[in-house]
């Protein structure tokens, strides 16, 4: 029942769109034209509209809509795309279930920041060390691309921290703060001159957390140094400095979220508390590189990127005392050449590599009220990762657009024990190397309707943190997970691009899954359990009902849908040692995700952003007996924008999240030992900021 009236919901949104086409546009020359969307997902800037592949882009003007204190909202109003906090500061990322693995951290999602990867060798992700408000865009490809990303079975998340206005001077600062005691400040100041542009940002953030001891603060500082040397050449460093600590309060038990869902984790009588023991994050990240694009002419380009970044981790956990010392280097580069142009046919290829090395020294110690205690084991693993790559693309009677890309995937690893064991040499463990291949068309029907079709394959190793977990055990018998994917959907859009319809049906077969398992003592292992069957549809639909205009009382009002339909689940070989799974739903998996909102414009540059968000309940663990009920978030921004001047303007801003004040748990820890599975999330608050530039 939910789901036909969902669909008679967007059928009659669609219809009332079309309707509003013809009877709410302003004339003509009141019009804004808007921009055609660009992706720069596939190595090279192309209209979104003709990519053949899911890929969804959060431009600078969507992220200003939404709350900056977290990544979470922008994530999630792309369909198939599920970003939690289980406590300020502490995120998890999946796309299309790939969440299975992941009790803490982001895996089996590749991230790359500008052309920098920021997932490092081991398959971990500091996302949570990047401030909102220093970033311009995001792109998402969903599905597993390893074809020009290297290993992975979830997707890649391509951020741009660059500045859209390139080529001009400026300084700008933004202050907000809101309930439980946030307070967000930015800064910004561009230098250009001449071939050379300088941007730096700084950013401080703190929250005191709706649960106890879910405090959060971080320091961020970004520098981004580019010279154009000429048309043909364009050298930039980036570079970012992170200091971020977060308390962590740990889950709850039904009954505990349900008496006092702002609670901390209580002791019990054989484990101490959350605030016993101080749990929390500590967490210092530095990351530098350089990225040097050359063209030799009109028809051949390199793209080559040096990086490297070190991380000092450390974890007061309930059980233990965890520091990590990570650091990772390495370099991508990758050719383009594009072939004579001929009437009815263009095409062009890339061959490129992608090297890196992770080295972590990974220490654990007993943990006495916050305090590091005596030594329990001390590991070095090195991690290599590397591929090759390739991809040809072409371009028939301006029809129909091909694309065949391969990738050639290394991955091994090598161990040893410095305490208790004192090994004097390395263990190595190297997999059979892999080939990654995607295949996609699309074909233009209309010049604003292309279908498009693609089968590609997912591959994805273990990361450090699975080979060696929490229980201290290095695991050499983790095999890769792998699968593959099939997909089909369409993009339509009308004359001026007010209109965009972007829908489309996937089924993944993933085999090997890799999920955690925990030992009495809650501590983690993980193993291959088995198979899943993910069968989805995702579909976004935008339109401006009253399309930008300077004359009318309501200058612009823009409708925005993103539905995610799945039924994923465990195949009849998904099992453990406590028994089969065959059939069950996919844990931590919604099965319906529904984002609905509204922009609104007024004269005198006011503004309205409305959203609502439905999540279907969630299944906690894989024998499908407890579930998270399904919420609604409703949340509202309004603002007001003033232009100084040409270059000068200024913002003042409030908004409101859960407005409904819906008791939920925003990141459930899954199959948690003692059913201790809910994170509650803030009910009801508020926050108010301004921005100014000059």
């Amino acid at each position: 029942m939910v789901k036909i009236y969902l669909s008679l919901f967007l059928l009659f949104g669609f219809l009332i769109g079309l309707k509003a086409q013809n009877t709410l546009t302003p004339k003509k020359d009141s019009v804004k034209v808007l921009d055609t969307v660009m992706v720069k997902a596939y190595l090279s800037n192309q209209p979104v509209l003709s990519v053949p592949a899911s890929v969804s882009v959060i431009n600078q003007k969507q992220l200003d809509l939404q709350p900056s204190s977290s990544f979470v909202s922008s994530l999630n109003s792309v369909p198939g795309v599920r970003a939690e906090e289980r406590s300020p500061g502490s995120y998890r990322l999946s796309i299309r279930g790939s969440l299975l693995r992941s009790p803490f951290g982001i895996r089996d999602v590749k991230i790359y920041y500008d052309d920098i990867p920021l997932t490092d060798a081991g398959g971990n992700t500091y996302l949570n060390a990047i401030d909102f408000n220093s970033i311009h865009n995001m792109e998402v490809l969903k599905g597993p691309d390893g074809s020009l990303f290297g290993a992975n079975s979830g997707g890649v998340v391509l951020i741009s921290p660059v500045t859209h206005k390139a080529d001009s001077n400026y300084i700008s600062a933004g202050l907000n703060s809101g309930s439980y005691g946030l307070i967000h400040e930015n800064t910004a100041l561009q230098e250009h001159s001449g071939i050379y542009t300088l941007n730096l940002n700084q950013a401080y953030e703190s929250y005191g957390g709706y649960r106890q001891n879910s405090y959060m603060q971080r320091n961020y500082l970004q520098a981004i140094n580019r010279w154009t040397f000429n048309p043909k050449e364009e050298f930039r460093v980036l570079a970012f400095y992170s200091d971020l600590s977060y308390e962590t309060p740990g889950g709850l038990t039904l009954a505990q979220y349900e008496a006092d869902p702002q609670a901390a984790r209580p002791a019990t009588p054989t484990i101490p508390g959350a605030i016993e023991q101080k749990a929390g994050i500590y967490q210092k990240m530095t990351m530098g590189g350089a990225v040097n694009e050359y063209h030799f002419n009109d028809r051949l380009r390199n793209v080559t990127s040096i990086f490297g970044t070190y991380v000092d981790f450390t974890n007061p956990f309930i059980t233990d005392y965890e520091n990590r010392y990570e650091t990772t280097f390495g370099f991508r580069s990758y050719f383009e050449w594009i072939a004579s142009k001929q009437v009815n046919y263009k095409s062009k290829v890339n061959l490129g590599i992608e090297w890196q090395q992770t080295n972590s020294d990974i220490n654990n110690y007993g943990n006495d009220s916050g305090i590091r205690d005596t030594a329990q084991t001390l590991d070095k693993i090195n991690t290599n990762q590397h591929f090759f790559f390739t991809r040809y693309v072409a371009d028939i009677y301006k029809k129909l657009h091909v694309e065949a890309a391969l990738s050639l995937n290394f991955y091994d690893y090598e161990f040893r024990n410095v305490y208790p064991n004192d090994e004097g040499t390395y263990t190595n463990r190297s997999f059979t190397p892999q080939l990654m291949p995607r295949i996609a068309l699309s074909y233009q029907l209309t010049n604003d309707f292309i279908w498009r079709a693609s089968v590609s394959r997912g591959y994805s190793t273990p990361t450090t943190a699975e080979i060696r977990p929490t229980d201290h055990q290095i695991n050499t018998n983790l095999t890769p997970e792998d699968g593959w994917n099939y997909e089909t959907g369409f993009r339509l859009r009308n004359d001026d691009e007010t209109m965009f319809l972007d829908a489309s049906v996937f089924y993944y077969h993933l085999k090997n899954a890799i999920v955690p398992r925990f030992n009495a003592d809650e501590t983690e292992y993980y193993i291959n359990a088995g198979n899943t069957n993910q069968p989805g549809l995702e579909l976004y639909f935008t339109d401006w009902l009253i399309r930008q205009n300077s004359s009318s009382f309501i200058r612009g009002l823009q409708f925005n849908e993103s539905l995610t339909l799945d039924r994923f689940t465990f195949s009849s070989d998904y099992h453990d040692a406590a028994g089969s799974y065959a059939g069950n739903q996919l844990t931590g998996v919604p099965e319906q995700v529904i984002v609905s909102s509204f922009q609104i414009k007024f004269p005198q540059n006011l503004y309205l952003f409305i959203e609502h968000n439905y999540t279907a309940r969630i299944p906690l663990n894989d024998n499908n007996t407890a579930f998270a009920p399904h919420y609604n978030l409703l949340q509202a921004k309004a603002g007001w924008q003033h232009n100084i001047s040409a270059k000068s303007n200024f913002e003042i801003y409030a908004g409101a999240d859960n407005l409904l004040n819906e008791k939920y748990s925003l990141g459930d820890d899954l199959n948690a030992v003692g059913n201790r599975y809910y994170n509650a999330a803030p009910l009801r608050n508020y926050y108010i900021g301004f921005n100014v530039v000059f």
